[in-house]
C-alpha cells in the first residue's frame, strides 16, 4: 500500500477514534451512568466500495 494511502486512512481513523470518545464522554457526562453498562455499535460504509463494517461491544458507565 502507498505512503498516500497509509496516511489518509491513519487521519481517518484517528479522527474517528477521537471524535467519537468526545461524544461518547459528552454524552456519559448529560447521563445518570453509575453502574450501568451500554451496548455501542459502530457501523463503517465505504461508498464506492460496497463496505460495511459493524463493530458492537459494551461501555461501563462512570462510577
Amino acid at each position: 500500500m502507498s505512503d498516500d494511502f497509509n496516511m489518509s486512512m491513519r487521519k481517518f481513523l484517528k479522527q474517528v477514534g477521537v471524535t467519537s470518545q468526545q461524544a461518547i464522554e459528552e454524552a456519559m457526562r448529560d447521563a445518570e451512568t453509575s453502574g450501568k453498562s451500554f451496548d455501542a455499535k459502530v457501523v463503517l460504509t465505504i461508498d464506492g466500495l460496497d463496505l460495511e463494517h459493524v463493530v458492537t461491544g459494551t461501555i461501563k458507565g462512570q462510577d
